[in-house]
């Protein structure tokens, strides 16, 4: 014969679960189904316009993913690219990065202006591998439970934790940021100043106690400004010294623009010796002429200057003068 089932236990367990279904369609309503929390419609049309633009080309190196990221949450990419290396395999990524269209062609930029040009100048070679320490995961800011969604979440956002150069030299921002040589740490700030003209949001070393050990960038949108798009630079960005010389040769001195003489004028006659006519070969005689005496001339020198000049060599007829009748 059944047992009886107590009318108050019976209605308990009822509630119990009304509630975990509540719970439940809350949770489905947070990854965007059933009416509840959709991916802001800007993700999506960033990335289109990206595409549209041939912003980013793909590659060997940068190709699309097979599929849509949607979710958990309202995480994930429309259209995501799996990304190994930038500008064309030059510079490697240490690992495959999944990132949204507007992140890399940014990122790409940043590398074509600030890194290379940078190592080039503080190292004598370019930078050949990034190695990167996140980019896109389903996450909360700072890796807390409970924050607000990270730009991570969204392929939007990288996490740098240090660089290789061509030689093979390894940078790493834990430990080069604040005790590297002061070429390597002007390098760093460098990069990090040249982010803030790239990124929406750089956090590096000194931002927060969670960017310790790496570089964020994200384009995440924080509203306008009377000059543009708001962004976020942590620390602020600081005045490096210029890279150290490579020789101990003096600087060049500074070169004027040459003159237009067209347009300068009559010569001075002190400084103008070069430009005054040499004699006429016409008048070979004027050459060898000397000045004129200060004193008066004696008898025998009137009587030199008398002396007629040698007639001219050869034969009277080669002239057409006629022959002296004897």
């Amino acid at each position: 014969m059944a047992r009886a089932q107590n009318p108050d236990l019976r209605n308990c367990s009822r509630r119990a679960g009304a509630v975990a279904a509540l719970v439940c369609l809350a949770a489905l309503g947070g990854c965007g189904k059933f009416g509840g929390a959709e991916r802001p419609a800007w993700r999506g049309q960033a990335e289109a316009a990206c595409f549209a633009r041939n912003q980013v080309t793909l590659s060997n190196y940068i190709q699309p993913a097979a599929h849509e990221i949607d979710g958990p949450s309202i995480c994930g990419l429309t259209r995501p690219l799996k990304v190994t290396a930038l500008l064309g395999g030059t510079v490697q990524f240490n690992s495959t990065q999944t990132l949204d269209c507007p992140m890399v062609a940014e990122l790409e930029a940043w590398v074509t202006e600030t890194v290379q040009p940078a190592a080039n100048a503080r190292f004598g070679q370019p930078v050949a591998q990034i190695d990167s320490m996140g980019s896109y995961s389903c996450r909360g800011m700072n890796n807390q439970f409970g924050a607000r969604l990270s730009e991570h979440a969204f392929g939007n956002a990288l996490d740098v934790g240090g660089f290789v150069l061509a030689d093979g030299r390894k940078i790493l921002i834990v430990r080069d940021w604040t005790r590297g040589d002061p070429q390597t740490q002007a390098f760093l700030r460098d990069l990090h100043n040249g982010a803030c003209q790239h990124f929406a949001t750089v956090l590096s070393p000194g931002s927060n106690a969670f960017h310790y050990n790496h570089i964020h960038l994200d384009l995440a949108m924080h509203g306008m400004t009377s000059t543009g798009p708001r962004r976020i630079c942590k620390p602020a960005p600081q005045q490096t010294e210029p890279p150290s010389r490579k020789d101990n040769l003096p600087d060049a001195p500074e070169i004027e623009d040459d003159l237009d003489i067209a347009q300068a004028g009559p010569p001075r006659a002190q400084n103008s010796y070069a430009m005054r006519p040499g004699p006429s070969l016409a008048a070979p005689s004027v050459i060898g002429r000397a000045a004129p005496p200060s004193r008066a001339a004696t008898p025998t020198e009137l009587h030199a200057s008398r002396t007629p000049a040698p007639a001219p060599e050869g034969d009277p007829a080669d002239f057409d003068l006629p022959r002296a009748r004897r």
